[in-house]
């Protein structure tokens, strides 16, 4: 019934085993990848036709985590699982990137890779493995991929690495990174750093790639015993050459022309004129073949990308007429929103970016399921790119996978250099909204939130900046770009950016359409990018070299204190109702933590005093000696109660009430009277011993015995 083909194969000390023939047969190509306890099954089906006009290959990855994996019912009123979370959509990401360059050129059919997480031994990452399982799927499916690829991750612990290292490893390490390549060379690198430099991070990513020729070897194993007949590639049914020499000969002078324009929209405009007048001279549906506008259209912008890779390789000249190395300039500013907390704008050529940073409590902290468990997080950076930032008309939806990487890419540059909580106990959330864009607005956002943060007084250890690095290479010849811009991007072979402070790198990402890098290429790279990065922290130091001092006006002030833990119960209240009154009275937000800490959040300071004196004084213990201000709240016949603070009550004898016999305590005293008390006593039982009679009532000051009462007394 089953043909079952498997590998297994030590990686990194564990066993790794692949598996297909099992489960998922109706797929193209499926494999059960498990490491440890934690199985990912990956199953890749691809359409046998391209549709009709169709010009780009649309391949679609899914990565999802099953709750039951890690023995957990997902939260919620549904209770099952909905929406990709942030996490999801990431190593969605982390895997389409390595593959797609992958792929036989005119190779156009949909393509559909799923990877499903069914077990989770909290041990072994499952999106490693996952990118391991979907190139296995892959190699064996038959489809035009020229892999395998293999994945690993990658800790620095001790000044030494470790490859694959478990979740308890990762949190002592100082990088996580995470690396893709083919046996050539490296495919892809993510990763979020502790300021190391860039000789550790190259190192890192070479050691990483090393980690994964055993998984590739592996693959090609099991592609061995199990591998399906591949598939034929559609014939070309014209000869696109001739054409593209005919289009070339036509509007090639055009296009030179074009992109010897600096200004982006009048670049564009001139481009679109040559397009069109291509359009209009070749498009040609009644001949055999047919000449589609889709069809002009590929072979113009192939036009395009020959003149401008062209130009840099021959003469180093760039689009905009920069050399290599220089980069756009830089006008960086802030507070420039006068309401917020924090704001910066930061404006790098035609990349244009306004980031707004807000302060928050602890109760603002973002919680979100996921297969470790409820997880919170105090940092918060959402990236927004409106249709309007490239000048197009479009529709305005929920942020996409691409919106969701590049926050990410910006958190992981700023995540390392950010206060410890126990320091600056505030939520922080920056919102980078791109106003423009030409080349790297990711990276804008990296600068930009870390203004605005240091604009909103959030002490960030040192300031980051980031800088987006590209690649043109034709055979051995090839020129890395510092700073591309959006067409650079679009036709070079390489987008690496590197983010990080002046002592060391924070976050680094690349990743490449070509089949792989070399190391040197990647040196120069990291080289090239040290040297840019230093420069825009150089333009951002002119806006604001540290964070402000002050919090804004506007900015909740956060006041800490910390009480007893036994003592918690008691500023809670029965169903939370002290904190309650607490809160609603003095228009505070509180939060207490299980080792007694508490944080008093207010915008202004007598609020904020208000609701720490009413919690110390339930705290607060009396002590011997003491003079306090309370209210009698019983009398008895022998005498009465005052509450001191909180819930804490002491008796005042009727002989201490005054210096003169009385007759009954309610001659004297009513429930609710304020008077002032000294604690004469507090006995091993905690029963508190008071005095009215050695205070001055009406200034609450202790009342000094004479000489003769003192040699009385004595007596």
């Amino acid at each position: 019934m089953f043909d079952i083909k498997t590998v297994e194969f030590e990686l990194a000390g564990r066993t790794l085993k692949l598996e297909t023939g099992h489960v998922a047969r109706q797929a193209d190509g499926a494999v059960m990848a498990t490491y440890g306890d934690t199985t990912v099954l990956a199953a890749v089906t691809g359409a046998k036709s391209i549709r009709e006009g169709q010009d780009f290959f649309p391949l679609t990855v899914h990565y999802q985590e099953k709750f039951y994996a890690a023995g957990r019912i997902p939260g919620g009123y549904l209770k099952r699982e909905g929406r990709p979370s942030e996490h999801e959509t990431l190593t969605s990401r982390l895997i389409d990137r390595p593959i797609r360059p992958l792929f036989a050129k005119g190779f156009l059919n949909e393509t559909l890779v799923m990877c499903t997480v069914l077990s989770y031994d909290q041990e072994n990452s499952p999106d490693i493995l996952a990118m391991v399982a979907a190139s296995a799927a892959l190699t064996i499916s038959g489809m035009p991929f020229m892999g395998p690829i293999g994945g690993a991750r990658v800790g620095y612990i001790n000044e030494e690495f470790v490859l694959n290292p478990t979740p308890a490893q990762m949190e002592e390490s100082a990088l996580d990174l995470i690396v893709a390549g083919t046996r050539e060379g490296v495919l892809m690198v993510e990763s979020e750093a502790n300021e190391l430099t860039e000789e550790v991070m190259l190192d890192a990513v070479m050691f990483g790639w090393k980690g994964c020729q055993e998984v590739i070897d592996n693959i090609i194993k099991l592609a061995e015993q199990a591998a399906k007949e591949p598939w034929e590639l559609p014939k070309a049914d014209m000869d696109t050459d001739a054409l593209q020499k005919k289009i070339a000969k036509e509007v090639g002078k055009d296009i030179e022309k074009a992109y010897g324009i600096k200004e982006k929209q009048d670049r564009q405009n001139a481009l679109a004129e040559a397009r069109a007048k291509a359009v209009e001279k070749f498009v040609d549906t009644d001949a055999t073949p047919a000449i589609t506008e889709q069809i002009v259209g590929k072979m113009t912008k192939a036009i395009e990308s020959d003149v401008v890779r062209g130009q840099i390789l021959k003469s180093g000249d760039r689009i905009d007429g920069r050399t290599t190395t220089d980069i756009r300039n830089i006008k960086a500013e802030v507070g420039i929103l006068p309401r917020v907390h924090g704001s910066a704008l930061f404006t790098r050529g035609e990349t244009q970016a306004i980031v707004a940073a807000t302060l928050g409590t602890a109760q603002d902290e973002q919680r979100f399921d996921s297969l470790d468990g409820d997880q919170t997080t105090n940092f918060l950076l959402h990236y927004n790119f409106p249709p309007y930032s490239v000048g197009e008309a479009g529709r305005v939806g929920p942020p996409g996978r691409r919106e969701i990487g590049h926050g990410k890419l910006a958190w992981r540059a700023l995540n390392p250099l950010l206060p410890a909580k126990e320091d600056f106990p505030y939520t922080l959330r920056a919102v980078s909204e791109i106003t423009e864009s030409n080349g790297s607005s990711s990276m804008a956002t990296v600068c930009g939130t870390s203004l605005a943060l240091m604009d909103a007084g959030v002490p960030l250890k040192k300031p980051v900046a980031g800088i987006a690095m590209g690649l043109i290479k034709e055979d051995d010849k090839f020129a890395v770009l510092s700073d591309i811009l959006g067409d650079e991007d679009h036709l070079g072979d390489m987008d690496f950016k590197v983010a990080g402070s002046k002592d060391g790198i924070t976050a680094l990402q690349m990743d490449i359409k070509i089949t792989s890098i070399t190391e040197e290429i990647m040196r120069t790279a990291v080289a090239q990018a040290k040297e840019g990065r230093l420069h825009i922290l150089g333009k951002m130091s002119e806006a604001l070299e540290t964070s402000r001092e002050q919090l804004s006006d506007y900015a909740p002030q956060i006041h800490t204190i910390k009480i007893p833990v036994d003592k918690i119960r008691e500023v809670i209240g029965s169903g939370g109702s002290v904190i309650r009154e607490i809160t609603e009275k003095t228009n505070t937000k509180i939060d207490i933590e299980e080792d007694g800490t508490i944080n008093v959040a207010a915008v202004d300071g007598d609020s904020a005093k208000k609701a720490l004196d009413w919690i110390k004084d339930i705290v607060a213990e009396p002590e011997k000696g003491e003079i306090y201000h309370g209210k009698v709240v019983r009398i008895v016949d022998f005498g009465a109660f005052v509450n001191l603070m909180g819930k804490t009550d002491g008796l005042v004898h009727i002989s201490e009430i005054k210096d003169e016999r009385i007759g009954a305590v309610s001659d004297v005293l009513e429930e609710g009277q304020m008077v002032y008390v000294k604690c004469l006593n507090i006995d091993n039982k905690g029963k508190i011993k008071l005095s009215m009679r050695v205070v001055d009532q009406e200034t609450g000051e202790e009342i000094e015995k004479s000489d003769d009462k003192k040699q009385a007394a004595e007596g």
